[in-house]
């Protein structure tokens, strides 16, 4: 169920973000007992690396990959863990 979950959210993101890089990661398993678990929903860690970033604040990164996931984050996503930066070398 939850590689079903990892690859739509890996072709929302990608679709819409363009990512130069992406990683998912399944922590359901870190957080068996929780509301979200006992609902089906998944926990997941996101790192992502896109030019859409660029110039944006931490909350409006955040903000572009949950529209990005719609409606996964009413039906499939309890928690994101996100690491977000743009492709920018500093």
């Amino acid at each position: 169920m939850n590689e079903e979950r990892i690859a739509q959210i890996d072709a929302r993101l990608r679709g819409a973000l363009e990512p130069s890089s992406l990683e998912i990661e399944d922590q359901s398993h870190l957080h068996a007992g929780h509301a979200g678990a006992r609902e089906g929903k998944g926990h997941f860690r996101i790192v992502i690396a896109s030019s859409h970033f660029s110039g944006k604040s931490l909350i409006q990164k955040h903000r572009l990959i949950y529209e990005a996931l719609g409606s996964l984050m009413e039906t499939d996503i309890h928690a994101l863990s996100i690491e977000a930066s743009s492709e920018e070398s500093g």
